[in-house]
């Protein structure tokens, strides 16, 4: 396949994906599971990974994060994390939102399955990451993200998780996508041809755009099912902070574009 532009050469958007609950059945674990997927254009990579740096540079000045370290937003919380108190903790997350929705370069698409009252044969997984890939397809078919490209390629970029089972998704989606008609009756097959190679895994310790998916999808999850410590103060709608980057035309049955399964 041939990825070629007259006007601009290779036009290709990344999207970083990372999630938030079990994937499992059982839900006293978790009523929900979530998928968010940061979508960037390839030309403003390098900006959005050096604003990411930045920010760490701050928040090492304003609270003493040190700049490596992993943000791994429910551990973050939970554990007494770098000598860094508890609130102070909290405000960093609600800092890295705000820096997020900061970037018109970017565009953020998640996904909600919600678990409760799925017959047990449901597979949540497989669930939440065939319609994000597909809400990625459709985005880049219509032209959708940031700097309107219709043209365009995408390659997605994972935690190390399921790697295996993610790639055999995908090259099942490039044969056969059964796509429910708009009448609502029976199916096509509209094979995935945007998304190119299989998902990439990257280690979320040394991948910044990774532990930004990790943070929202940890509050995107809380939106919909809060914790005892984030209602306490008053952040259970922190999610709604990336309202300026969301792809709202992932879904158009709710303002913020999450597609709920």
């Amino acid at each position: 396949m041939t990825l070629y532009s007259s006007k601009r050469g290779w036009i290709v958007y990344l999207m970083y994906v990372d999630e938030s609950g079990d994937p499992g059945n059982n839900t006293l674990q978790t009523d929900y599971f979530c998928l968010s997927g940061i979508v960037v254009h390839e030309s403003e990579w390098r900006q959005f990974v050096d604003a990411l740096v930045v920010f760490r540079r701050t928040m090492k000045a304003v609270y003493g994060l040190p700049i490596r370290s992993e943000t791994h937003t429910t551990e973050f919380i939970r554990k007494n994390a770098f000598g860094i108190a508890k609130h102070d903790r909290l405000s960093i997350l609600r800092n890295f939102l705000d820096e997020l929705a900061k970037l018109n370069s970017i565009s953020l698409t998640n996904i909600v399955v919600d678990k409760r009252n799925k017959p047990q044969e449901f597979d949540i997984f497989e669930a939440a990451w065939r319609t994000l890939f597909q809400r990625f397809e459709n985005t880049l078919t219509h032209g959708n993200y940031p700097g309107g490209y219709k043209r365009s390629f995408g390659c997605v970029f994972t935690d190390a998780t399921a790697g295996k089972k993610l790639s055999g998704m995908m090259r099942r989606m490039v044969v056969h996508n059964p796509v429910p008609n708009r009448q609502g009756e029976g199916y096509r097959n509209i094979p995935i041809q945007r998304i190119i190679e299989d998902p990439s895994e990257r280690d979320s310790k040394t991948s910044l755009p990774i532990q930004a998916c990790d943070v929202a999808a940890y509050f995107l999850h809380q939106r919909f099912k809060a914790n005892s410590y984030v209602k306490r103060k008053g952040a259970a709608k922190y999610f709604d902070r990336l309202a300026p980057i969301l792809n709202v035309h992932a879904s158009i049955r709710n303002d913020h574009g999450i597609v709920v399964v």
